[in-house]
């Protein structure tokens, strides 16, 4: 090919397509492309990617939000069940909040491990699958992880309408719709690619932990000094008995914590060289910071009486009682708020990376390992929001309704993981593999009784569909690589040198036109020694004679044939000479040319009968069936090229 300015030359037959290839030639596409230039941005060329990684600190933003968002609610989770046991159960909020804080020790020291071990991304479903096998381990991984960053979106995007809503009542009857909008702005964000999501999360995030560590370190001071705070301690009347299964119920509820610890084993590559070493002082920082918060929180909502009610979050009861309805208690709302919609974020990096993984194994449809303009995984993320999106909708936006079936799936993701990396140290046997495989057996362990506990105490409160859910999601995808399985396994094999089959060309002429005619002669051009060329004409009159008469008179040399149909039918017809070539040499490849005339505009489409469409469509699943479109464009749409090689 001569240089040409759509392509820049290598060496060798070597081409790459320029930017300005991908900008549309019509009005609706310009219109399209302007529409996704404002809200996405212009495309990225793939060696842009090294740019796109992310820093320490903008790491920390875009994959710990879900982890530290879940101060908002975690602690409010466990006093909502302990006060069924009335106001004096409340005291069991702290002992929780230790063995809540433990458990985040341990799981945050196994994914350090993990980390070390899968410099390239650990996510549960990659040790699962590398160390216990695809099927099933890795599968339940897989699913568990994909249904629980579905719910991640739901729970986090309904929590921070609630913290909206506590601060201004009168935005309640909106709860949906504000939903609904937040997780359409956070796939925008994403949709725009990992860099720009970081900048747009990154300030946020930080807002809410300084606001709410600002909160504990006030609160706590006044506490100490003996300052007077305003507070009137509800007194509630117990409904149900405190036991051991009132308070597993507690600590289930409050182990939603944890949720999003994962994120940042998953997301290792997209963190700037050296990876592994940055994503392991990242997870550092975000279980030392959500640590620190739960328990700040936990001991304040302790020590002031705070208990939930139906007006107003938890968070925002202790910052009014500590600073009061001033600007500092709406920057912890807004703060809260904004970090809870951005929580969703985390799930926004990493079911669109896990999906890709999933793709790649064959387990995903294709599409979802492919990254869009952005160098984003755009199918996986706008999967992502129609999915939360249904949920959300569906559950009226209700952080209470949605909490039962939240952290089944993402304990269920730990306890494989920190398992395979148990098998992974004994297997690979690296230096120190004896200390970090009773770290990670340790966290195995612990994982594995919280999972049962989650899944034993939210049973009937919903937990029960999470766990029809994820078999549901395995059987869909080993369903789904059972089909790219067959397709690899019949396409394998094949024979470079085979015969050339013989060719039964197929052309349907409604009339003798420009357009019939430009389309004969390319038939021609197909034939080739042994070919036959046949000219089909359906008449829907049986009257109708003229154009096999005018074929006749002309003496063409294609062979027309004329099928009658007396009900009026076209695409039928022509399937049945079709089956009937078939049948008389089995081995021919039948090659069916088809003439379109392209209309100018689009609303001209409306005035043709689109034939051609509707026997493609027919045509699509026959074997041995080529259908090739042969499109007239009108002389005023044609290129001075266009006019030599195909005007007439």
């Amino acid at each position: 090919m001569k240089r040409h300015p759509a392509f820049e030359s290598l060496p060798g037959e070597h081409l790459v397509a320029r930017e300005h290839v991908l900008a549309p030639t019509t009005g609706a596409g310009k219109l399209s492309a302007g529409i996704r230039r404002v809200l996405i941005g212009r495309p990225l060329a793939t060696e842009q990617q090294i740019h796109e990684r992310l820093t320490k600190v903008k790491g920390l933003a875009v994959l710990s939000s879900d982890a530290l968002s879940s101060v908002a609610y975690a602690t409010e989770e466990t006093l909502l069940i302990l006060v069924l046991a009335g106001t004096g159960a409340v005291r069991f909020s702290l002992p929780i909040a230790g063995a809540i804080i433990l458990l985040l020790a341990i799981v945050g020291a196994s994914y350090r491990q993990t980390i070390a071990a899968y410099p390239n991304g650990g996510g549960s479903y990659i040790v699962s699958k590398d160390n216990l096998g695809a099927m099933p381990w890795g599968l339940i991984a897989a699913a568990a992880l994909l249904v629980d960053y579905v719910l991640t979106v739901s729970v986090s995007i309904a929590a921070g309408v609630a913290a909206l809503t506590s601060a201004f009542p009168n935005l309640t009857p909106y709860t949906v719709e504000f939903g609904v909008l937040f997780i359409a702005i956070i796939m925008i964000g994403n949709l725009r690619g990992i860099r720009e999501s970081g900048n747009i999360f990154a300030l946020p995030t930080y807002i809410f932990i300084f606001s709410i560590v600002a909160l504990i370190i006030v609160g706590l001071a006044k506490l100490a000094l003996g300052i007077d705070m305003p507070k009137e301690p509800p007194t509630i009347a117990p409904v149900e008995g405190l036991g051991i299964f009132l308070i597993l119920r507690a600590f289930a509820s409050g182990c939603t914590a944890l949720t999003g610890v994962e994120a940042i084993s998953n997301g290792v590559p997209a963190f700037k060289p050296p990876e592994s070493k940055n994503a392991r002082a990242t997870l550092t920082w975000m279980v030392v910071i959500l640590g620190v918060m739960f328990a700040g929180i936990t001991i304040l909502a302790h020590q002031l009486g705070i208990v939930p009610n139906d007006q107003e979050t938890v968070v925002s009861q202790i910052a009014r009682t500590v600073f009061g309805t001033g600007a500092m208690y709406f920057v912890i709302q807004m703060a809260t708020m904004l970090i809870l919609v951005l929580a969703a974020n985390t799930s926004f990096a990493d079911f669109p990376r896990l999906s890709s993984i999933l793709a790649r194994d064959g387990f995903m449809p294709h599409q979802f390992a492919h990254r869009g303009e952005r160098l984003a995984f755009s199918n996986g993320i706008i999967a992502l929001a129609v999915f939360s999106t249904i949920l959300l909708v569906a559950f009226g936006g209700e952080t209470d309704a949605l909490i039962p079936l939240y952290a089944v799936g993402v304990f269920t993701a730990f306890t494989l993981s920190q398992a395979g990396m148990v098998v992974h140290h004994a297997r690979v046997r690296q230096p120190g593999w004896r200390t970090a495989r009773v770290i990670n057996g340790v966290g195995a362990i612990a994982t594995a009784v919280v999972t049962i506990i989650i899944a034993a105490t939210k049973f009937i409160y919903g937990a029960w569909i999470v766990l029809v859910i994820v078999p549901i999601f395995i059987a869909i995808m080993a369903a789904i690589h059972k089909h790219y399985a067959y397709v690899s396994r019949v396409t394998h094999e094949y024979d470079p040198v085979a015969v050339k089959p013989r060719k039964i060309i197929v052309m349907p002429v409604a009339k003798l036109d420009a357009v019939a005619e430009r389309t004969l002669n390319f038939a021609r051009s197909m034939c080739g020694p042994g070919d036959e060329l046949i000219a089909v004409h359906v008449t829907l009159d049986v009257d109708e004679s003229e154009l096999a008469d005018r074929w006749a008179k002309e003496d063409r040399d294609v062979r027309l044939v004329c099928i009658e149909s007396p009900y009026r039918a076209l695409t039928r017809p022509l399937l049945a000479f079709i089956d009937a070539l078939s049948d008389t040499d089995p081995d021919a490849f039948v090659t069916v040319v088809l003439p379109e005339f392209v209309p100018q505009h689009w609303y001209e489409h409306l005035l043709h009968n689109h034939s051609a469409l509707a026997l493609k469509a027919a045509l699509l699943f026959r074997p041995r069936t080529v259908v090739v479109s042969v499109p007239y464009i009108p002389h005023d749409q044609l290129t001075p090229a266009g006019r030599v090689f195909g005007g007439r």
